[in-house]
Formats: structure tokens, sequence, C-alpha cells
């Protein structure tokens, strides 16, 4: 465990503690997490006049049926035993403060509710877009079975299509199967025929090794019908996994990509090190310079993509953010993603940290605070279409906000029952 991360997780506990024992939990959970008090449909009238400006150039330039937001987590009641315990603090005080961010209570009626919330937000931006809905299969073990212990949180394939179907205008169903199932070629072609063409997956958090020669059948199958592998790239720390941390290294989506897949990488590697696969004997790197590696092949010019959601959070560091700011050439290989929750978790955005380096001036800051207090998930879209590199002042292209044709063709099959 690193320094920072052991000086984050004190000042968490003395927050929590602190809360404990003056204002009450749900306070403190706010103040981490869902520090807004705004509705979205109250955000025409009640934001400044400077701030609707904002907007407005935000949106210039998005045709909005081609907006795609890639990465929209799906929040449910299964989820593993010690997120909920007060036997195990931190991991409770961590749900809290996500069902904070996404304005929901631990109720029979979560799941409606966070739906409700979310096409609540999706409904009030002024170019509506759409939303991937992730589903998250089990922990798996390399036999094929069920580990439940090690499950953090289990999102079904059917709950995110039937949502999808009910609200088409926001949202596109991402499947989830682990390659390791007995039965998940079969589970792959059962959703391939209903028109699914997003596969979901954290490696790190579900132990799932991409590089494998045994995932050559279900990448055969992914490829007939001519689905997108979504793979988290870089450490994972919304969910347990550090054992296997591993297993989020870019390389590893190598052999999908030589398989003829279309892979999004997504967070684009932009958190931790690992090791450089090419040269094992080095000392690790960042996982977002083999990113970049990867990204720079022309073998996978319009197969690979990078996925830039949680690139402004606080844990993150600066380089990956400048460097996609200064590689115009590379930004058409990008696409958003809101990492849905989280941008609602305060936090984890400061605005005034990229006023102080030069990223935004003082009054764009305070403006995004406006959406943000109204709409975190607009708040995040706003956030990086606004940022501009501070010593050169060009910022993400509009193209990064656009679904490439590879991925999503305008004809997308719709969910249904």
């Amino acid at each position: 465990m690193t320094v920072r991360r052991v000086a984050m997780l004190v000042v968490v506990l003395a927050l929590v503690l602190g809360g404990l024992f003056s204002c009450g939990c749900g306070m403190i959970y706010d103040t981490l997490g869902g520090a807004f008090d705004g509705r979205p449909a109250d955000m025409d009238a009640g934001l400044s006049p400077g701030a609707r400006d904002l907007l407005d150039a935000c949106f210039a330039g998005i045709d909005a049926s081609r907006l795609v937001d890639f990465h929209v987590h799906m929040l449910t009641r299964d989820v593993h035993p010690d997120w909920l315990s007060w036997w195990h603090p931190f991991k409770r005080a961590r749900a809290m403060v996500y069902l904070s961010s996404a304005a929901v209570e631990l109720t029979e009626n979560l799941e409606a509710d966070y739906v409700a919330r979310l096409c609540e937000l999706a409904r009030a931006r002024p170019g509506q877009g759409r939303f991937l809905l992730l589903a998250l299969d089990r922990f798996h073990e390399a036999d094929g079975s069920v580990n439940f212990d090690r499950t953090t949180l289990f999102v079904p394939n059917e709950l995110v299509w039937r949502i999808a179907g009910e609200h088409p205008d926001v949202f596109i169903p991402a499947i989830s199967i682990h390659p390791y199932r007995k039965d998940a070629v079969q589970e792959l072609e059962r959703w391939g025929r209903l028109g699914c063409r997003f596969v979901k997956w954290i490696p790190n958090a579900m132990n799932i090794d991409p590089s494998s020669g045994a995932l050559e059948p279900f990448y055969a199958k992914m490829r007939e019908y001519d689905m997108v592998l979504l793979s988290h790239t870089g450490a994972e720390q919304a969910v347990e996994g550090d054992d296997l941390q591993h297993l989020g290294n870019p390389l590893l989506l190598q052999k999908p990509l030589d398989l003829g897949l279309k892979v999004v990488a997504l967070h684009g590697a932009s958190l931790g090190e690992e090791v450089d696969l090419d040269d094992p004997e080095g000392d690790a790197v960042p996982g977002f310079d083999l990113f970049l590696r990867l990204l720079e092949d022309p073998r996978y010019q319009g197969r690979l993509f990078g996925e830039i959601s949680a690139i402004t959070f606080v844990n993150r560091k600066e380089r990956p953010l400048l460097t996609l700011l200064e590689r115009e050439d590379l930004q058409r290989r990008l696409v958003n993603g809101s990492d849905y929750p989280l941008p609602a978790t305060n936090v984890l955005v400061h605005t005034s940290r990229f006023v102080s380096r030069g990223y935004l001036t003082e009054e764009e800051g305070e403006q995004l605070n406006e959406i943000y207090n109204y709409n975190p998930l607009l708040f995040d879209f706003a956030l990086k279409r606004t940022l501009r590199h501070p010593d050169t002042g060009q910022k993400l292209a509009a193209s990064v906000f656009l679904a490439p044709a590879e991925l999503l063709p305008a004809a997308a099959p719709a969910a249904g029952g």
C-alpha cells in the first residue's frame, strides 16, 4: 500500500469517525459523496449566465446522435456482505459514499431509484446523448466455478437489458460474461443473437487473464457477432482485487486485438504501474505508457480505442491528462466515459486543482461547480470539454465525445424484453 493511499485512508477514517460523533453518518457521507443539493430540472433557471454560456460552448460541434458515454455503472443490492457491515467500516463507508454520490438510499427500491436518477440527469442535459449501462459478472476461478466470497458486486445481464429496453433513448446495454464460465460461449451467442454489442470486464476484480489462449473460442464468438470488448486497464481501487492487479496490464489485450477484436481500454491505464511484458526483467512502468504503446501501434488502428473516464479524478497523476491534451493525433482514437456515479463523488473531483495549475480559469471553475450542484453527470462532460493544456491551450477534440462508427453504428439494435 502506498504512502499516499495510507494517508487518504487516515483522512477518510478521521472524517467518518468525526461524522459519527458530531453531525451523523449521513452528513459525512454526503460531504465525501453527493455534495449537491440542486435538482437537474431546476438547472437551467438556476445557473448563472456565465455557466449557461459555458455549457453552450461545451455542446458546440457535438452531434447529439453520436454523443455517447461509454462507462456508466449500474448499482444493485447484490454486493458482498462486508460492504454493508459495521465490522468493516472502510468498506461500509465506501459503499455509503457511492450511494450518496448516486443520490439513492439502501432500500428495496434502490435499483429503480438509481435508474430514475440516471434518467433525470441524462434527460436534463442540453444534448442528451446515450449511456452504456454496464453489467458485471461474478468472480470465477480458473476451473469455471463461481467464487461468491470474492465477488464484490453482481449486476445481471438481464437487468441492464431490461432497463435499456425501458429507456432506449438513454441507455445502451453492455453485458458481462466471465470467459472462464463453462457456458461462456453459449451465453455470448445468446446475447449476440439479441443484438448486444458490448462486453464489460474488470480483469483484476473478476480474475480474467485477457491474454490466455483458452479464451480464443470466446473471442472468436465475439468477432462473429461484431462485439466490442470493454476492458478495465490499470489499477483497480473501486472494488477489491489487490492480489490480481497485474491482470489490468493493457499489454494483455494484445491477444484479443491480434485476433481481430475491437477493444476499448477503459481508463487508458491512467492509474498504477505494470510490468512491461516486452521487457519483463525491467522495472515496473506506468501502465499509461504501455497503453500508449498499443495505441501507437499501426496494427491496431481502427480496433483499439482508449477511454478517458477518471482521468480528472484526484487519485490520477497529471501526466496522462497532459499527454492526451498534447497528442491531437491520438484523440480520434479516444472515447469518453464518466465512470458514473464516481464523478458525483465530491472527494474525487476538485476544480480548484485545475484552476491552480492553469487548466481552467477561476471563473470557469466556479461555473463548473454550479453545474455540479445540479447535474454531476453533466459536470463530468463539461469539465473535460473545458479543460485546456496549461501551456498550449489545446483542448480535447469534439470527436473524443462522439462514438466512432467502428464501435457504434448508427443503426445499433435496441434492447428489448
